[in-house]
């Protein structure tokens, strides 16, 4: 085989390789759960309710819903005793619903984005009837949902005191300042405040401040020292997530906790996670992410804090921010700030928060200074014309123009190759038993006719690390997120339901190859004709915008390279 041959080979292989490390994902195993006891700091009591005492509904097993304690321990009660109550707090961006019992989160809805777009239907479902089976039936599309817990378990924004003189119990109850703020329309900011007081120690103020335009909200936890003495706090502020296993997951997302540590981004599988790990400090922020969506805490003092991970039986995951030991002199204050973001992992809203919040949409550490500038180009598009579909189009054609001198030089070349294959069958023939004589006579051949035998493939090889920042780019934008193009294409984030793109782009691969010059050499010819049924099945579950893009792109160079093939005949 001659240089050619071998680079093509190369080539698929490079392909292959790297569809499997950027897009294939690695089989998963179970990690072994492992429980951990560590007793610290004392545990008081809240001041006593005159209230009505309520008491957490038990799981589905009969027995009392769990409660994580702060020790790392999955141990069974009920609430501290006290009232419990919800409090709204609404904007044009969400819904979020926190609760008395630890002044904790119990709901966060994100009003702009749904489960599912309406009218979705199976692929299979015009053969239902057919097949004498019942269609079926699709959930209604709700809004995006945050918070997975099960019912009595504590809750996301639970806060505890580990390793301090006084621990505060983290089912405890507070008392709300209000039960409902509206936010929709008036008022940019507003303040929504829970307090408890443990007689004769402490006080707790956990004060939320919403603004009306921002899925971030500030969260600033006061302590005040009651006692005769000084005391040692240090605030342990958790996201508790329940992780159904049976969940429909995508192959390409992330369920589970991620976190930015020392400038690298950090995200654990859920079955390969240990049941208590601390790494840090210099904590960016930590929280909980899906492929689209993130909830995350943010420290004020990041070179100061840690994270906390703990992994319980049942799926239930804790990502902690653990900040530095305060000391409080007697009747003084003590104040623990926090920034809070949850919503969508959109980049440009991710990156205004300042905190390289943006990482978390995972582009990768090399691509993805290939794959933001292209997103940030298509939303500019997108902003002119609305429709994703059709700007990834005119991002297609405006990367054809700047590589349109490079695609000319290459076809140039390919034409000049077809010229001398003639004069190589002749030297095949003639140095057939001399291996290093044809390599050295033709050589010769090319440079005597000033041909580069590498120049035919140069464009090919510059597009796949665009290739890859491009699928990075539309992979994990949410842009994209149930963008429809038109007709049967309605999630441009989602493959082609039927099939038709990728087959129509494996169809113009075919005829590119049948317009290249492979040589006389019948291998080279058999392994590149396998080149576009392996790009075909590789397109198949692949997006349908980057199916477009990468369609569009073999029907312009077909037309370029019949524009040049003329030009030189």
């Amino acid at each position: 085989m001659d240089k050619r041959t071998i680079l093509a080979v190369v080539l698929s292989v490079f392909v292959l390789m790297g569809y499997q490390y950027f897009f294939a994902k690695p089989p998963v195993k179970t990690a072994t759960h492992q429980e951990s006891a560590d007793k610290s700091g004392a545990n008081i009591q809240p001041q006593a309710s005159s209230q009505q005492t309520h008491t957490p509904p038990a799981a589905g097993n009969g027995t009392a819903a769990p409660a994580l304690q702060q020790a790392g321990t999955l141990n069974y009660t009920n609430a501290v005793a006290g009232f419990e109550k919800d409090v709204v707090v609404e904007t044009p961006l969400y819904k979020a619903v926190f609760t008395t019992r630890g002044a904790a989160l119990k709901s966060f809805q994100l009003k702009n984005y749904q489960t599912s777009i309406p009218g979705t239907k199976d692929i299979a479902e015009a053969f239902y009837g057919l097949l004498g089976k019942k269609k079926p039936v699709h959930p209604a599309p709700a809004p995006i949902e945050l918070v997975h817990v099960q019912e009595g378990m504590p809750l996301p924004f639970t806060l505890s005191f580990p390793d301090s003189t006084l621990n505060v119990p983290e089912n405890v109850f507070f008392e709300a300042q209000n039960s409902f703020l509206d936010l929709t329309k008036g008022e940019a900011s507003r303040t929504l405040t829970f307090t408890q007081s443990f007689p004769g120690d402490l006080r707790v103020d956990k004060i939320f401040t919403f603004n009306r335009e921002s899925y971030a909200f500030d969260m600033e936890v006061k302590v005040q020292n009651h006692r005769n003495e000084t005391i040692h706090q240090n605030a342990l502020l958790s996201w508790i997530q329940y992780v159904d296993p049976e969940a429909p997951t995508d192959s390409y997302g992330h369920d589970g906790p991620v976190s930015y540590v020392a400038e690298k981004i950090d995200r654990p599988e859920v079955k390969k996670m240990d049941a208590d790990k601390t790494i840090g400090p210099y904590v960016s922020w930590g929280g909980f992410e899906s492929k689209y969506f993130i909830a995350t805490m943010i420290p004020q003092n990041p070179s100061l804090t840690n994270l906390k991970l703990l992994k319980y039986p049942n799926n239930i995951v804790s990502v902690g921010l653990l900040g530095p030991k305060n000391v409080i002199p007697p009747g003084q204050p003590s104040v623990f700030k926090y920034k809070m973001f949850l919503g969508p992992k959109d980049y440009n809203i991710l990156k205004a928060q300042g905190v390289t919040l943006e990482y978390s949409i995972d582009f990768g550490d090399w691509l993805k200074w290939l794959a933001i500038p292209m997103l940030l180009t298509l939303k500019f598009i997108h902003e002119y014309i609305q429709n994703y579909g059709i700007a990834i189009i005119l991002l297609t054609i405006l990367i054809k123009l700047i590589f349109w001198p490079l695609g000319n030089k290459s076809y140039k070349s390919m034409k000049e190759m077809q010229k001398l294959q003639p004069k190589m069958a002749a030297l095949r023939e003639k140095y057939k038993d001399d291996k290093t004589r044809l390599s050295q006579e033709s050589m010769a051949l090319y440079k005597t006719h000033h041909v580069n035998p590498m120049g035919g493939c140069l464009p090919m090889v510059v597009q796949i690390p665009v290739f890859f920042g491009l699928y990075k780019a539309l992979l994990y934008a949410i842009e994209l997120r149930h963008a429809p193009f038109f007709w049967w294409i309605q999630d441009l984030s989602a493959k082609d339901p039927y099939y038709i793109t990728p087959l129509i782009m494996g169809a113009t691969m075919f005829i590119q190859q049948k317009m290249t010059p492979t040589g006389a050499d019948p291998m080279q010819a058999k392994i590149m004709l396998f080149m576009p049924i392996i790009f075909t099945f590789m397109f198949l579950n692949f997006p349908s915008g980057l199916v477009i893009y990468w369609l569009l792109n073999n029907v312009i160079s077909i037309g370029q390279q019949v524009y040049i093939n003329k030009k030189l005949a």
